[in-house]
C-alpha cells in the first residue's frame, strides 16, 4: 500500500485566505477558525506524535491557565501587557496534525481521522473551519460524542488511505462529511481542493452521496457536490461560484485560455461564458491584486494586465473584474448580471479548457 506524503498549506492558498480583510471575510481564522481550546505548539520539541494527550496539552499549554484570557499574554518589565502573535493559517494546520498524532494511539482501535482532519493530513484548503478538536470517525451507526479535544463520530466507514502512519478516510468520503457538516461555503472551498487534488469524479462523490444517504445535511451535502469544480485554483474562486449561485446566475466554465483566430495565446482567465463572450477575474483584496508577485512594482504590475485586458476587449469580450470587496457586498454579482444582459457580436477569438493540474490519485485499502 501506497503511502501518501503530505505536504501543508501552499503560500498561496493562505494568501487568498488571510488576504480579506472586511467582518464578512475576517483575516483572523479566516482559514481555519480556532476554537477556545485550540492547542498552542511550541515549536514542536515537546509535542512529538507519540506523545499522550495528557503531555501535549499540559507541557504545550494547549488550556489557558486560571485567569488567562483570550488576546492576553504577559506584562513585560514596563507594566505593559505582551501581546502573543496570532498564528498563522501554516501554524493552526501544524498545530492540529501534531494533536492529531497525540490523541489517536489513544482513542479506540478502528478510529478514523475523518471531516477537517483528514483534510488537514490530505494538506487541502480549508477556509473558516474549526481545528479545536480532531475529528475521527468509527464504523458503527451513531454513537457520535464530543470531547474537549476530539469528536468521535459513528457511521459506516469500510476504506481508508494511510496519511503518515495514521488511517484516513478517502478523499471522496471527506468531501462529503464536510458536505454534511461544514456551512455550505466553507464546503465548497475545501470540496474543490479535495476534487482537484485528487481528481475526484462525479461518480466516486455520487457512490459517497449514496452510502450517506439518510445522515443529517444529506441535503446539502447533495447541493454541495452539485456545485463543486476541481478546477478552481483558490478560495477566492470557490467563493465567487458561490456567490454566482446563490444570485441565481449561470455558472460559468473555470480557468480558460484565450486564443487569437489563428491560434495564439493571448490569456487565461479564471472564468468564462464562451457564448456570451464574457471572461471573469477574480482579482483578491485589490483589482490586479492577484498579479502581484513579491519584489514586484505594482504600478507596472497594473500596466501589464491593462494591456492584457485591451488585447482581449479588441477580440470581442467583455472583462468582469471583482475583489473580496466587491463579493461581500454583492459588487459583483450586479456587474456580472449587467454583462451577461449586454448583447454584442460573437468574438474573434476563442476560448479551450486550460490543462488542469494533474490529479493525485490516493491509494485505497480496506478496512
Amino acid at each position: 500500500m501506497t503511502t501518501i506524503a503530505t505536504t501543508t498549506a501552499t503560500d498561496a492558498t493562505v494568501g487568498d485566505a488571510t488576504a480579506t480583510g472586511s467582518a464578512a471575510f475576517p483575516v483572523t481564522g479566516s482559514t481555519e477558525t480556532t476554537g477556545r481550546a485550540q492547542a498552542r505548539v511550541d515549536g514542536g520539541r515537546h509535542c512529538g506524535a507519540r506523545e499522550s494527550r495528557k503531555a501535549l496539552l499540559a507541557g504545550c499549554g494547549a488550556q489557558r491557565g486560571p485567569g488567562r484570557q483570550s488576546g492576553t499574554g504577559p506584562r513585560g518589565r514596563s507594566g505593559q501587557r505582551v501581546h502573543e502573535p496570532m498564528p498563522t493559517a501554516l501554524d493552526r494546520r501544524e498545530q492540529h496534525r501534531r494533536l492529531i498524532g497525540a490523541l489517536l494511539p489513544e482513542m479506540a482501535a478502528g478510529s478514523v481521522v475523518s471531516h477537517q482532519s483528514a483534510a488537514v493530513l490530505y494538506g487541502t484548503t480549508l477556509w473558516r473551519t474549526p481545528l479545536d478538536r480532531v475529528c475521527v470517525t468509527r464504523n458503527r451507526k451513531g454513537g457520535g460524542r464530543t470531547r474537549p479535544f476530539a469528536k468521535v463520530h459513528g457511521s459506516p466507514v469500510d476504506r481508508a488511505v494511510e496519511v503518515d502512519g495514521l488511517p484516513v478516510t478517502t478523499p471522496a468520503r471527506t468531501v462529503v462529511d464536510l458536505a454534511l457538516t461544514l456551512p455550505f461555503e466553507a464546503a465548497v472551498v475545501a470540496g474543490d481542493a479535495l476534487a482537484g487534488r485528487f481528481g475526484l469524479t462525479t461518480a466516486e462523490l455520487g457512490e459517497e452521496i449514496a452510502k450517506a444517504k439518510g445522515r443529517y445535511g444529506i441535503g446539502q451535502a447533495k447541493e454541495v457536490i452539485a456545485l463543486l469544480d476541481g478546477r478552481s485554483q483558490s478560495i477566492g474562486e470557490s467563493l465567487s461560484r458561490t456567490m454566482i449561485e446563490r444570485h441565481a446566475l449561470p455558472l460559468p466554465s473555470s480557468q480558460g485560455n484565450v486564443l487569437t483566430p489563428d491560434g495564439r495565446f493571448v490569456a487565461r482567465v479564471d472564468f468564462y461564458y464562451e457564448s456570451a463572450g464574457v471572461l471573469c477575474e477574480f482579482d483578491g483584496p485589490i483589482e490586479y491584486g492577484r498579479l502581484l508577485r513579491p519584489g514586484q512594482d505594482f504600478a507596472a504590475t497594473i500596466h501589464r494586465e491593462r494591456i492584457r485586458e485591451t488585447y482581449l476587449r479588441a477580440l470581442g469580450f467583455e472583462v468582469v473584474r471583482w475583489t473580496w470587496d466587491d463579493l461581500i457586498r454583492d459588487r459583483a454579482a450586479r456587474r456580472l448580471r449587467a454583462a451577461l444582459s449586454r448583447s454584442r457580436p460573437r468574438p474573434d477569438g476563442r476560448i479551450e479548457p486550460a490543462p488542469a493540474i494533474p490529479a493525485r490519485p490516493a491509494s485505497i485499502r480496506a478496512l
